[in-house]
């Protein structure tokens, strides 16, 4: 059984953002780049099922859509555990141009499970999952938080209204899984570190896709206003804010 694990390359979580070029360009100096959390999650969950003699698990790929500047996080990958990586050459136009890329390269190498976290903290569109299941044809499931192998199918959890449903599905299938996959994304050992330098990132070059979306311009949120300091001998000018400016009683 083969696994891929699809990753995106996004900025830290305490990365302060900026524009360029009138708001239309993300200002990517200084910016540290890392695993996109959930699909980190998802490498963990994968290494974890590998982890297991019995389940079987052969090889576990990661694939990312990006330029040569987002190697070091492939290589992160790598160190984690993955056994080696695709890159496919090309900048993460939007959602579609990302699982179109990805569905060509799986179609010439097909997986029995493929991960995607459930978005990026980027974006947060949570589309390429769908989109990859679709394209390829496959069924896909979606808000998994928790995955195991049991009498040769795949049985998950996903998050429902109200509560949790598990379902049983075989092979070939998409997960898309959201936080709960696992307890902790597994942390690159020195040993890890220096076999990843070893381990191949096979570069694909992209295939003739069209995007489905522009990016016309940024909009930077609206500065938080001043804090008010009430009285606490005046509770009924606090009631007044909370129900007439601030709206939320």
């Amino acid at each position: 059984m083969k696994i891929l694990v699809c990753i995106s390359n996004v900025p830290d979580t305490t990365t302060k953002v900026k524009f360029v070029d009138g708001l239309k360009k993300l200002d990517e100096t200084g910016i540290q780049w890392v695993i996109n959390p959930w699909d980190e999650l998802s490498l963990t969950r994968a290494l974890e099922l590998k982890d297991d003699p019995a389940n079987g698990i052969e090889k576990i790929t990661v694939a990312h859509v990006g330029l040569v500047g987002s190697e070091p996080t492939i290589r992160k990958a790598l160190a984690i555990g993955a056994d080696d990586a695709i890159r496919i050459n090309a900048a993460p136009a939007d959602a579609y141009y990302v699982a179109c890329q990805l569905v060509d390269v799986i179609k010439a190498d097909p997986y029995d499970i493929i991960f995607c976290g459930i978005e990026s903290s980027d974006f947060n569109g949570s589309t390429v999952g769908g989109m990859l299941s679709e394209l390829l044809g496959i069924p896909s499931v979606s808000a998994v938080s928790s995955l195991s192998l049991e009498n040769g199918g795949i049985v998950m959890t996903r998050e429902i209204d109200g509560g949790k449903e598990t379902v049983t599905i075989s092979t070939p299938v998409v997960a898309i899984v959201q936080k709960g996959i696992t307890k902790e994304p597994r942390i690159p050992s020195m040993r890890g570190i220096m076999m990843a330098r070893s381990k191949p990132i096979n570069v694909s070059e992209p295939s003739a896709r069209d995007s489905l979306t522009e990016i016309v311009q940024y909009e930077m949120p609206k500065p938080r206003a001043a804090c008010k300091l009430v009285d606490p001998e005046n509770p009924a000018e606090l009631i007044n804010l909370l129900q007439n400016e601030a709206k939320v009683i």
